[in-house]
């Protein structure tokens, strides 16, 4: 692994993203995070999986400057597809998925952190959606989840306006489970993993299977629009405009073509 790191004791596996600056989920990162998941299954003595940032963010968001590399609006959607189908795999993966975030989960970031069973957050943390920012629209099944965790009122002012959440307000919002000083947020996401290695692996695997049904075949539909109409933003006038404006540092000027 190039970008991921992890390791196991007391029956907790850490995942640590480590690229950085600001560990960017590169369609590399999404590979490895895939292969490192299929490593995890198989070990019998790992029953919760703890994952976290190196350095300043849990992560930034997407590899933006990667998406100049990618030519047409199909291209485009076959990746949001691979981000959808990755955290999919995660909210059922039969193991306890932690996210513990610190400086920021913006993004794609954000998109991994919801794709988890549950997160904590430290309370100066950043979370939110900016893609409308650079013209562009979620496509990790972002726009699908958010709403589920904050209400659709709430997930509509933050994708309109890209403005972030703090790690407390994420708590009130619905979207973190507990919020903590950074300096003792992974002492206290560690406590809690080993609590819940604590329980039969069976019922966990089994509750976890039971909590997917409360997915509806509309978030399923959803998720499917969300990866199409990814592709046909980022094909416009407008998401070129906004992934040239965010890497030239300016504001962008949207013509709603």
């Amino acid at each position: 692994m190039v970008y991921l790191k992890w390791n196991h004791q007391d029956h907790v596996a850490t995942i640590k993203i480590d690229r950085a600056p600001a560990n960017a989920l590169s369609s590399h990162v999404l590979k490895e995070f895939s292969s490192v998941l299929d490593e995890i299954e198989k070990v019998d003595d790992i029953r919760v999986v703890l994952i976290h940032g190196e350095g300043r963010f849990f992560s930034a968001g997407a590899d933006i400057k990667e998406f100049t590399s990618i030519t047409s609006g199909s291209e485009f959607e076959k990746l949001g597809q691979y981000g959808q189908d990755l955290f999919e795999k995660m909210e059922r993966f039969p193991k306890p998925l932690i996210a513990a975030i610190h400086g920021a989960a913006l993004g794609g970031g954000l998109e991994l952190a919801m794709g988890c069973h549950f997160r904590l957050v430290a309370e100066n943390a950043k979370l939110g959606l900016p893609e409308l920012q650079l013209g562009l629209i979620p496509g990790f099944a972002g726009t699908q989840r958010l709403p589920h965790l904050v209400g659709r009122a709430r997930a509509a002012e933050m994708l309109f306006t890209s403005d972030p959440i703090t790690g407390l307000e994420a708590v009130k919002y619905g979207l973190a489970n507990h919020a903590y000083p950074e300096a003792e947020l992974l002492e206290n996401a560690y406590n809690l993993a080993k609590k819940i290695a604590k329980k039969s692996p069976l019922s966990i695997k089994a509750t976890i299977e039971l909590l997917n049904y409360t997915k509806s075949d509309q978030f399923y539909e959803g998720v499917k629009k969300e990866a199409e109409l990814f592709g046909e933003v980022f094909a416009s006038n407008d998401g070129k405009e906004g992934i040239s404006a965010f890497i030239e540092k300016r504001e962008p000027n949207f013509t709603g073509k």
